[in-house]
C-alpha cells in the first residue's frame, strides 16, 4: 500500500498518481448522475427534482468531507515521506477517532434537521416528501460515506492513488445496479434512490476493509494510536477545517449564482445548469491535480526535498493549463454542440454557448490555484486556500455575476466572465504568496505540519 513519491522523474510521478484520480473523480461524477438519470427513466418529474434537491445537499456534504480529510492525507504524507512510521500509525488512529465520532454526530443532527434543510433549499411542494425520504435514508448513511473518505485518505496519503480509484468503481457499479433494482424493479422512487446509494458506499467500504485486511500494510495500530493526541488532532483540524470550509464556501456561492439567474427565466436557467454540469466534467482534471500536488509535495516535504515539491508543483500547473487551453478551444469554436447534446431548445443552446464562452477559461484559472492550494496544504497552510477563495467569492465571483445579470440581460456571456474573474483573483493571490514566502529558501519550511517533521525535512 505504501508507495515513495519522493524519487524518479516528477512528471511521471505526477502524471501516474493523477489518473487514478481523475478516473476516480469520473466516477464520482458518473457516480451522481446515475440516481438523476434512472429515476427520470421510471418516475416523473416531483421524483425526480427530489433526488435533484437531495443531491445537492448530499454534494455539498461531501465535499466539505473530502476537504477535511485533506489534513489527514497531508499528515501521513509528511510522516511517510520522513520514514517516521509511529507517526503514520498515530495519524491513522486519530484520523478513524475524529472522524467516527464526527460521523456519528452529523447523523444525529441532520436526522432531527431534515424538514428544514428542505424548506431551506425551497423544494416544490410536489418533491418535498420525496426529498424527505432521500434524505433521511442517506444521512443514515453517513458513517458509510465518512469511512470511505478515511480509507481514501489514508491510501492517497501512503501514495497510493489506485486503491481509491477502485473502490469508487465497486460503489459506482452497486449503485447503477441496486438503482435499477430499488427504482425500477420494487418502484420506491427517490427512497429507492437514497436506498441504492447508502448501500453502494456500505459495498465499497466492506470492500476496502477486506483489502486493507488481507494486504501486508505495515501498519500496526495500538489502542494508544487511537486515542487522541493534541498535536495530532490540531494538525489533522489546521489543514483540514479551511479546505472544508472553503469548499462549502464554495458550494453556496454557486447556490447563490443560480438564485440570481432563475430571475433572469427559465431558459436562462436551464442553460446555466447545463454548462455547470459540463463544466464539472472539465473540472475533473484541475480537481484531480489539486489532489495530486498535496499528496506528493506532502511526501517530498516529509523527505526534505523542497525543490522536488516546487517542481511537482510547476508541472501540475502545466498540466492543468495545457488542459484548460485546450477546453477554452473547443468551446470558443462551438459551445452549442455541446449545449445541444442536454437540450434541444435552440434559445437555451444560444444562451448556455454565450456563458460557456465566458466560463470556460475558468477552466485555465482555476488550475492554477487548485495546484497552488495543493502545494500550500501540503505545508500546513490551507488557511491560504481559504483566504483567496473567500476574497474571490465576496470580491468577485458573486458580485460580478449579480451586476451582468443586472447590466446584460441580452446576454449571459459577462456572468460566465465573472466566474472566470473570480478564478483570476484567486491566481493572483496564490502567484503573490508563493513568490513573496520563496524570497528566502527556508519560508516555506515554517509552515511544515507537525513538530516532529521538520528536523527530517530541514
Amino acid at each position: 500500500m505504501e508507495k515513495n513519491l519522493t524519487t524518479g522523474s516528477v512528471p511521471k510521478t505526477v502524471l501516474s498518481f493523477s489518473l487514478p484520480f481523475l478516473l476516480s473523480y469520473f466516477l464520482q461524477t458518473l457516480y451522481g448522475m446515475a440516481d438523476l438519470f434512472i429515476i427520470g427513466q421510471f418516475n416523473g418529474v416531483g421524483s425526480t427534482t427530489a433526488v435533484s434537491v437531495g443531491s445537492q445537499v448530499m454534494h455539498m456534504l461531501t465535499v466539505m468531507l473530502v476537504g477535511l480529510a485533506m489534513g489527514s492525507t497531508v499528515m501521513i504524507g509528511q510522516a511517510t515521506g520522513a520514514g517516521r512510521r509511529d507517526q503514520v500509525t498515530r495519524a491513522v488512529g486519530n484520523t478513524i477517532t475524529l472522524f467516527m465520532a464526527l460521523a456519528v454526530a452529523l447523523t444525529a443532527g441532520l436526522l432531527l434537521a431534515v424538514k428544514p434543510i428542505v424548506s431551506v433549499m425551497s423544494t416544490p411542494a410536489e418533491a418535498v416528501e420525496g426529498t424527505v425520504s432521500y434524505l433521511t435514508i442517506c444521512f443514515v448513511g453517513i458513517p458509510f460515506i465518512t469511512a470511505y473518505n478515511i480509507i481514501s485518505s489514508i491510501f492517497r496519503g501512503m501514495g497510493d492513488s489506485k486503491s481509491p480509484m477502485y473502490f469508487i468503481a465497486v460503489a459506482c457499479g452497486a449503485n447503477i445496479a441496486l438503482d435499477y433494482l430499488f427504482i425500477g424493479g420494487m418502484g420506491l422512487g427517490p427512497a429507492g434512490a437514497a436506498l441504492g446509494t447508502t448501500l453502494a458506499q456500505t459495498i465499497s467500504v466492506a470492500v476496502s476493509l477486506a483489502v486493507i485486511l488481507k494486504r501486508k500494510t505495515g501498519i500496526a495500530l495500538g489502542a494508544g494510536d487511537f486515542r487522541p493526541q493534541r498535536e495530532t488532532m490540531r494538525g489533522l483540524l489546521k489543514i483540514g477545517v479551511p479546505v472544508a470550509l472553503q469548499d462549502g464556501f464554495i458550494q453556496i456561492a454557486f447556490i447563490v449564482i443560480t438564485i440570481i439567474v432563475n430571475k433572469r427565466g427559465l431558459n436562462d436557467a436551464a442553460a446555466v445548469g447545463i454548462v455547470e454540469k459540463i463544466i464539472g466534467i472539465l473540472f475533473l482534471v484541475p480537481s484531480s491535480m489539486l489532489q495530486t500536488v498535496s499528496a506528493l509535495c506532502a511526501q517530498n516535504i516529509g523527505a526534505g526535498k523542497h525543490d522536488r515539491a516546487r517542481l511537482t508543483l510547476g508541472c501540475g500547473c502545466l498540466i492543468t493549463i495545457a488542459w484548460g487551453i485546450i477546453a477554452a478551444v473547443v468551446m470558443q469554436l462551438d459551445a452549442e454542440a455541446f449545449i445541444g447534446l442536454f437540450s434541444d431548445s435552440g434559445e437555451v443552446a444560444l444562451l448556455g454557448g454565450q456563458y460557456m464562452r465566458g466560463y470556460v477559461w475558468d477552466t485555465i484559472l482555476a488550475g492554477i490555484h487548485f495546484c497552488f492550494s495543493g502545494y500550500f496544504c501540503a505545508y500546513g497552510l490551507s488557511g491560504i486556500s481559504f483566504f483567496h477563495n473567500s476574497v474571490s467569492i465576496i470580491c468577485a465571483r458573486i458580485p460580478l455575476s449579480y451586476l451582468a445579470s443586472k447590466y446584460f440581460a441580452d446576454t449571459l456571456f459577462p456572468m460566465g466572465l465573472a466566474s472566470s474573474a473570480g478564478s483570476g483573483v484567486s491566481a493572483a493571490i496564490c502567484v503573490g504568496v508563493f513568490l513573496w514566502m520563496g524570497r528566502g529558501k527556508a519560508g516555506m519550511r515554517h509552515g511544515t505540519l507537525s513538530k516532529d517533521v521538520p528536523k527530517a525535512a530541514a
